[in-house]
């Protein structure tokens, strides 16, 4: 079947449905529900299909007692009715092939849609939540939760729709069949269903914790592969293979461990639901007979009751098996729900659009701690940058430096004070509008898979190739790409790892450039470099910074003799402010500084 004909649907806004109430932590078949609000039509469809690609199920032990129940007749006459009951039974398995595929197809548009929807809201909510929240969940933690849980949540709905509804459907028609012909024989089938509810109720709260306790191991272990693989040049460098072999084997160890006894109540659990099943159908299948010898029932309504019982044990032990999958599913949904109804969000919640910027920034008695301790990394801190002055930060590591950026860049909120541009406090503004206008260039920097063009034009449309050959000269990066392969279309390879650590600086700069920021912000920019890189990326951050306010955090003190003004930072606290000069002359904490490094 053509799905590109099928009902189209509107689209599903699980954000939405979140934020509206409509999906709550800990209410898992609830959010599954909500989650297919907008794929009703989809789903009533496929059931459709399913009740009648499904027919055979039921059609075929009425065929057959009708065929068994004629040839043990003694009167019979004839084998007419063996044409039409053949006729009528052909016809019924032929219709499989159409309606079978129309079945998955409508079932399939629906999951499908609520998987990318899923795994959508999730990437934007990401965008949204705060640089904290980032800082304490794990990258590969976010991974498993993208790929894993929603794949779990997907197959959970596709074992609901293919298995657990039909099954339920499958028993709602063999018992109505059944009740027509033998009140009798239909109460065996109907005692099933509670001993199937009682198995469910014993096994449903070690499952769900088993579920849970796994679910957790794994994303730690997809947290620890993530950081292993990162650490790999580290690792080799020191000759420590051996010692991340142990540490992820412990690990390991774990989830196998945890894998294990889940594995083992789940064969517990289905091992139980097929004995106490099996058990009943034959008792189903003596009591049957007994009625049969006793002339109340036809030899051939023996094999309907049968068929009848087999469908509906088939459709039981289905729900059963499938039921370990479901409560994965729901584990999934709730692992989802942690980061879908986290209110860690931007820290910003303004509206105001800040599209020109002057690039004046203020902070007025600003102090901030992070949410896990009480101690100030910022403490009365007041400065006023005015639009075009290039600030440094100098002193120790934990003065309160690469906090004053994240200030600034709208990362962190304050915890009490105002952080101001050009007059209007960020608590007013709209922080994306606010971002546009800035460029900033981390100690590391974050380059993507790419080739340097899409590094350097990353979030840009349409660059034209005289500004970028503009950038590129004002950013030194002309003899890099000169000497690449396939020169700004080279692929540089994950992270940029084949590039050194002053090529990946001067893009880092070219893209900060190509944005024609109004305010720069360099955390320890060349920290990292040996003398000759520093020099030309020195170079390079010259061109980026001309007539642009710009926040400079370095600890070579040697590479902000230019700046404006330099501010010596101790404990959170403004220790001195002046220009390099100044700061020398007046033999202070800056002086003794540039003692130290001397």
């Amino acid at each position: 079947m053509n799905t590109a004909s099928s009902i189209d649907t509107q689209p599903l806004d699980v954000e939405q449905l979140f934020e509206q109430g409509h999906i709550k932590q800990g209410r898992a078949l609830r959010a599954l529900l909500a989650l297919y609000r907008g794929q009703r039509l989809n789903l009533a469809l496929s059931a459709f299909f399913f009740l009648i690609k499904h027919s055979p199920v039921w059609v075929i032990p009425i065929i057959t007692a009708d065929m068994i129940n004629h040839l043990s007749d003694p009167n019979m006459q004839g084998f007419g009715w063996l044409w039409i009951d053949l006729a009528i039974v052909s016809v019924v398995i032929a219709q499989n092939i159409p309606t079978q595929i129309a079945h998955v197809s409508f079932m399939s548009r629906a999951s499908r849609h609520i998987e990318a929807a899923l795994r959508g809201t999730l990437i934007r909510k990401l965008q949204r939540l705060s640089m904290s929240y980032h800082s304490d969940m794990k990258s590969g933690r976010m991974q498993s939760k993208v790929l894993r849980d929603v794949e779990a949540i997907e197959t959970m709905s596709k074992q609901m729709m293919y298995a657990f509804v039909p099954a339920v459907l499958n028993v709602v028609v063999a018992l109505a069949i059944t009740l027509t012909t033998s009140l009798t024989i239909a109460s065996f089938f109907v005692l099933v269903i509670p001993f199937a509810v009682l198995i469910v109720f014993a096994f449903r709260r070690r499952i769900q914790l088993g579920n849970r306790e796994f679910r957790k191991e794994v994303e730690q272990m997809s947290g620890q592969v993530a950081e292993t693989v990162e650490m790999i040049p580290v690792t080799r460098a020191h000759g420590l293979e051996e010692t991340a072999i142990h540490k992820m084997d412990r690990t390991l160890r774990s989830i196998k461990s945890k894998g294990y006894k889940l594995d083992v109540m789940e064969a517990w659990f289905g091992s139980s639901s097929w004995v106490t099943f099996t058990l009943f159908q034959m008792l189903c299948l003596g009591f049957s007979c007994w009625q049969a010898g006793q002339g109340v029932i036809g030899v051939g309504d023996v094999v309907m009751y049968q068929g009848f019982f087999s469908s509906i044990l088939m459709a039981v032990n289905q729900i059963i098996v499938v039921y370990p999958q479901i409560a994965k599913g729901l584990e999934s949904i709730h692992s989802v729900s942690e980061v879908l109804l986290s209110t860690d969000t931007e820290a910003y919640k303004g509206t105001k659009p800040c599209d020109a910027v002057k690039g004046d920034i203020e902070f007025d008695r600003v102090q901030f701690s992070y949410g896990d301790t009480d101690k100030h990394v910022l403490e009365d801190f007041s400065l006023r940058v005015r639009a075009g002055e290039t600030i440094a930060f100098v002193g120790a590591s934990g003065a309160g430096k690469s906090t004053v950026l994240n200030l600034a860049i709208g990362f962190y909120r304050p915890t009490s004070g105002t952080v101001k541009v050009d007059g209007v406090p960020f608590d007013e503004l709209d922080m994306r509008s606010y971002r546009h206008n800035l460029a900033v260039v981390p100690q590391s920097t974050v380059l993507f898979s790419g080739t340097i063009r899409d590094n350097i034009t990353y979030g840009l449309d349409q660059v034209p190739e005289e500004k970028l050959r503009r950038v590129i000269e004002l950013a030194n990066l002309r003899d890099v790409i000169d000497g690449m392969p396939q020169g700004l279309d080279t692929m540089i390879g994950e992270h940029g790892g084949k590039l050194s650590g002053g090529q990946r600086q001067r893009i880092a700069i070219a893209r900060a450039m190509i944005r024609e920021p109004r305010i720069i912000l360099l955390d320890e920019a060349t920290s990292a470099l040996d003398n000759i890189s520093e020099h030309v990326v020195q170079q390079a951050m010259q061109e980026l910074i001309k007539d642009r306010t710009t926040f400079i955090v370095a600890h070579r003190l040697s590479t902000i003799r230019d700046a404006d003004r330099i501010v010596v930072m101790n404990n959170g606290r403004i220790e001195e402010v002046g220009t390099y000069e100044e700061l020398i002359d007046v033999r202070g904490a800056f002086y003794e500084l540039k003692q130290l490094q001397a």
